[in-house]
């Protein structure tokens, strides 16, 4: 064998593997509950009326701790998330 006689064990799980398992399920009912449709839902619309959703700029609409909001580079945005 090629790979060192080591055979990986098979799995039950579908999708995308994570570090402590498989949350795609836990993710999926995450995301659709209505709390997170709103917060998603507004913030796509403060990305249109900003003319940054959807051309491909890279921008973000961040959150300032005193609850204004500037455009930031997607990546360092949500390099931040988590982080509070």
């Amino acid at each position: 064998m090629s790979n060192g006689g080591y055979i990986a064990r098979p799995t039950k799980h579908k999708g995308a593997k994570y570090a402590n398992g498989n949350y795609k399920s836990y993710q999926k009912k995450y995301d659709g509950s209505k709390l997170q449709i709103a917060k998603r839902s507004a913030l796509n619309k403060e990305n249109r009326s900003r003319g940054t959703y959807g051309n491909g700029d890279g921008k973000d609409v961040s959150h300032k701790k005193n609850g204004k909001t500037f455009l930031e580079a997607a990546s360092k945005n949500r390099a931040r998330k988590g982080r509070a």
